[in-house]
């Protein structure tokens, strides 16, 4: 039996759960891992799992909501716990310094479990700690981090556990996992107890982090179809006319079933779902802006500049300045 087995099966034991958060993660994603433990602990009238905040330098973490989350000490002080899981949120690549990495390199093989929140996918990767593994990453990256890092089995799941690694994609995912781990150890009717307190429900890790448009019960299927086909193609956009054919309507159906389900015409929401897709790349990562006009279908930097100006009120430029 292998320690992860141990970890997710029937335990009477403690589990102890170091969490190290890092500056710019969401307050969401560290509620989604502690609440679920706490609840467990107050069904069962135990303290069946225990936990500790940790940060890179022992001081409060500030979070994306603008508070800080206090810390009980720097990385050394998950010494100790079953399991460590990292929350990463934006700019992974800065608040995860090189001497971060050699610790958790260093630190590996103490715990039972090491699992990475959203962008934790990325520091473990970087601290070689997926090498071999499956693991999943927040929707928005998974290209990305499938290309930075080949070595790790990359996958669109909400979460996933192989062997004694963990990654869940982002705060519901997470929230997934923990239930998961609950069932695992005290049963599946003491997860769906703690999914009711939050009025959530317990999901599998194979599924998708967002359901297609297709699932969608407010929207015609074939406009839910058509809109699949642009989220697939936003690097090689078709003419509304080809897509209208591709669903089985004519154009003019098209934009009526459009402009009543979604207030657009097709055109106009394939171009929003483009720029929303270029305006996601250009804050959050540092691609070339030539590069990001031609991953969004734009024919040039320049036609990225004019249409995210139109739409946006200022250029990808500018509001890559500010970030």
């Amino acid at each position: 039996m292998t320690k992860i087995e141990t970890i997710f099966a029937p335990s009477t034991d403690p589990l102890t759960i170091a969490v190290l958060v890092l500056p710019q993660s969401s307050i969401l994603e560290v509620a989604s891992v502690l609440d679920p433990m706490r609840a467990a602990n107050r069904h069962l009238g135990k303290d069946a799992y225990r936990w500790r905040v940790v940060s890179p330098d022992g001081a409060a973490v500030p979070l994306t909501c603008g508070i800080e989350l206090p810390s009980t000490g720097a990385l050394q002080a998950a010494e100790g716990a079953d399991a460590l899981i990292v929350i990463v949120g934006y700019r992974q690549s800065e608040v995860a310094t090189k001497l971060l990495l050699r610790d958790l390199r260093r630190m590996a093989p103490r715990f039972r479990l090491i699992a990475g929140v959203d962008a934790g996918a990325w520091v473990l990767a970087r601290a070689g700690l997926l090498d071999g593994h499956r693991a999943t990453v927040h929707w928005e990256d998974l290209e990305d981090f499938a290309a930075a890092h080949p070595q790790v089995d990359t996958v669109p799941d909400r979460w996933v556990i192989d062997r004694t690694r963990a990654t869940a994609g982002g705060a519901a995912p997470a929230h997934d996992l923990m239930l998961h781990l609950i069932a695992r150890r005290h049963g599946a009717p003491l997860a769906r107890q703690v999914a009711q307190s939050f009025l959530t429900t317990t999901r599998d890790g194979h599924e998708p982090q967002i359901a297609p448009p297709s699932r969608d019960p407010r929207l015609d299927p074939r406009v839910a179809e058509a809109v699949a086909r642009m989220e697939a193609r936003l690097d090689a956009p078709e003419p509304a006319a080809a897509i209208a054919r591709a669903v089985g309507l004519s154009s003019r159906r098209m934009e009526m079933l459009f402009r009543d389900a979604l207030g657009l015409t097709p055109a106009a929401y394939g171009l929003s779902l483009r720029l929303q897709a270029a305006r996601r790349m250009v804050t959050d990562t540092r691609h070339p802006l030539a590069e990001i006009a031609l991953r969004t279908g734009f024919s040039s930097q320049s036609a990225l500049s004019r249409a995210f100006r139109q739409h946006f009120g200022t250029p990808p430029s500018a509001l890559r300045g500010k970030v």
